[in-house]
């Protein structure tokens, strides 16, 4: 089985380590955790690994924000990927920083990158949303997401980085139902019990905890 694993950003310098390429930071992440290494293909920077019988795709696309649609397409398509088996890491104004959570479809909220994706393949694909709180004023959206987090995030980002990993993982081996299960509903619980011997299901933590 073959999945697709997106994370949404820009490429270059200037947008390195800003708010809106925490999908970038995931996949490196996740990469590097798999001794994966990227490639510089069409349309994006693009690794591959695998996860037990699972083969993953991990895809940056190259194409900015804007037209990440065009790369996911071609990657979906070149890679002979079902779109419920694919999987795309955004960053989400609408949650509190740190917030996670999967979902198994949904509209594109404003944010450019999901409503070039619906142009192209509809809204019917899962998506990981990655919180990064509000706080800027009005009018000033474009500064806050293009700008780097605060230093006090920066030091909670690592793990909030690693859960993602953890979503990821679940997604692909245990499913999106068990994965939304396990992580979008249980705010207050640190940890989840290791799953019995022989299930796809993985040791979880949650990444909801919102009264820290």
């Amino acid at each position: 089985m073959k999945y697709l694993i997106a994370g949404l950003g820009n490429i270059g310098p200037d947008y390195d380590q800003t708010r809106h390429n925490i999908g970038f930071m995931v996949l490196d992440a996740f990469a590097k955790a798999s001794n994966a290494v990227f490639e510089d293909r069409r349309y994006g920077f693009v690794a591959t690994t695998r996860l037990k019988n699972r083969s993953l795709v991990l895809l940056k696309p190259s194409t900015f924000m804007n037209l990440s649609g065009n790369a996911i397409r071609y990657w979906l398509q070149k890679e002979k990927i079902e779109t419920r088996n694919l999987l795309v890491v955004v960053d989400d104004l609408a949650l509190p920083f740190g917030t996670l959570r999967m979902k198994a479809k949904g509209s594109d909220a404003g944010h450019n990158g999901l409503k070039h994706i619906q142009d192209l393949i509809g809204t019917n694909y899962p998506r990981l949303r990655f919180g990064i709180g509000s706080d800027f004023p009005r009018g000033a959206q474009v500064d806050y997401v293009l700008d780097e987090f605060s230093d006090e995030e920066k030091a909670a980002l690592p793990e909030r980085i690693d859960i993602a990993g953890e979503m990821i993982r679940s997604f692909c081996l245990a499913g999106i139902d068990e994965t939304m299960n396990l992580y979008n509903k249980r705010a207050n619980r640190k940890e989840q019990a290791a799953p019995k011997e022989g299930s796809d299901s993985l040791p979880v933590v949650d990444p909801c905890d919102n009264n820290k």
